[in-house]
């Protein structure tokens, strides 16, 4: 996965409280089992109106918020079921970070190991940041992960905690996959000392 260090973008407020992931992706897009395309599915009952045009009322449909990769949102953000799509809907339309000032457990650790930085916040916190983002169009933040930081050019900042060992991940880049990797080559001494006892081809 992509490695997250230090990251700036533009701010997209969905002032939402209980976003869970029936919302951010319906059930119809998890047919899929891969992660591209999932972005045409991202918040699809909000995003299009039931004859399929677009719902100029929406935040993600509002030109001014094309290209945003911070979205900031209300409390218990992810809730709901546990689907990882949901992660993947989001990183493929181009998000690189959620802050809240909650997120539902399961959704969290999903984000963790697919790239995309769960930001937690204080409610007073991400009030100011709609506030702000309100007055100035093109409003932009920086989060700074090894600082644990986020920051904009007015100068606010505010710091955020994570655990160590998903910090580290997201800093190094490793996903599950990458993290057995790193043991590959103990992986291989074992494997010539205990060879399989079934016959392969």
């Amino acid at each position: 996965m992509r490695a997250f260090k230090t990251f700036s973008g533009r701010v997209a407020p969905l002032d939402k409280a209980n976003v869970d992931t029936d919302q951010i992706i319906p059930k119809q897009f998890l047919k899929a089992i891969v992660r591209s395309g999932l972005a045409r599915g991202l918040f699809f009952d909000w995003r299009y109106r039931a004859d399929g045009s677009a719902e100029p009322g929406f935040v993600l449909n509002d030109p001014r918020y094309k290209n945003a990769s911070i979205l900031v949102a209300r409390a218990n953000f992810g809730s709901g079921s546990s689907r990882e799509h949901a992660v993947w809907a989001l990183d493929d339309f181009g998000f690189r970070a959620v802050i809240a000032p909650s997120f539902a457990d399961i959704f969290r650790n999903n984000a963790m190991k697919n790239g995309l930085l769960p930001v937690i916040l204080t409610a007073a916190e991400v009030d100011r940041i709609f506030a702000v983002e309100g007055e100035h169009p093109g409003y932009e933040l920086t989060i700074d992960l090894e600082k644990q930081t986020v920051s904009d050019s007015y100068g606010w900042s505010a710091r955020f905690e994570i655990e160590p060992f998903a910090k580290k991940c997201l800093l190094e880049g490793l996903d599950d996959i990458g993290l057995t990797l790193t043991h590959e080559s103990r992986i291989a001494a074992y494997e010539k000392e205990h060879p399989s006892p079934y016959p392969t081809r």
